[in-house]
């Protein structure tokens, strides 16, 4: 696990700990220095803790104008113990909306399990970024944490994606087909 690091590409663009309305503004990190860690295993040191001990999240984009953040998150997404839900919101996902941000895209790819607690964070969260025409994505997350997060019938809240080559997509434009998707899907 210590060798997926967070997307870096876009670091040309946006880098989160540069960012004065980030959550993450100020942050070092270390290349040689792994203290952090999921299931025992050590993960690259370049990903950010937010208040969970077993997800961790980095942000690659948060564009202002266009009212969208794409983070990108790595381990156990747990709101049984953990109440990762509700430190995300707080934490992270507030903190860009009190900035504007209210349609985020959550890269899934490396959550490896979820397990669910309730829906009451989900579903304020849903009010708050609808209410601003917004949404929740949660893009290309495995087949077997979609299956548990399907069955606590979250994907009413956060709409999941998959979309392969994300990667090769610059940031507004894959906001834009996503966000064209969406508007397709649910009449926004």
């Amino acid at each position: 696990m210590q060798d997926i690091e967070p997307f870096y590409n876009w670091r040309y663009i946006y880098i989160s700990e540069e960012d004065p309305l980030s959550p993450f503004y100020g942050r070092t990190y270390s290349e040689f220095e792994f203290s952090q860690t999921v299931y025992n295993y050590y993960i690259h040191p370049q990903w950010d803790e937010f208040g969970s001990r077993t997800l961790y999240l980095k942000v690659l984009l948060a564009d202002y104008e266009e009212k969208y953040a794409v983070i990108e998150m790595i381990g156990e997404w747990n709101d049984a113990i953990e109440n990762d839900i509700m430190e995300l919101k707080r934490e992270v996902l507030e903190k860009f909306m009190t900035e504007g941000i209210f349609k985020f895209i959550l890269v899934g790819e490396n959550v490896l399990n979820y397990h669910s607690d309730g829906k009451e964070y989900y579903e304020e969260l849903h009010e708050e970024v609808t209410a601003e025409h917004g949404w929740v994505v949660c893009l290309n997350m495995p087949e077997q944490t979609q299956y548990d997060f399907k069955h606590a019938r979250l994907n009413q809240f956060v709409e999941l994606l998959e979309l392969d080559n994300w990667r090769t997509y610059k940031p507004f434009h894959l906001f834009k087909k996503i966000d064209a998707e969406l508007k397709a899907r649910l009449d926004l």
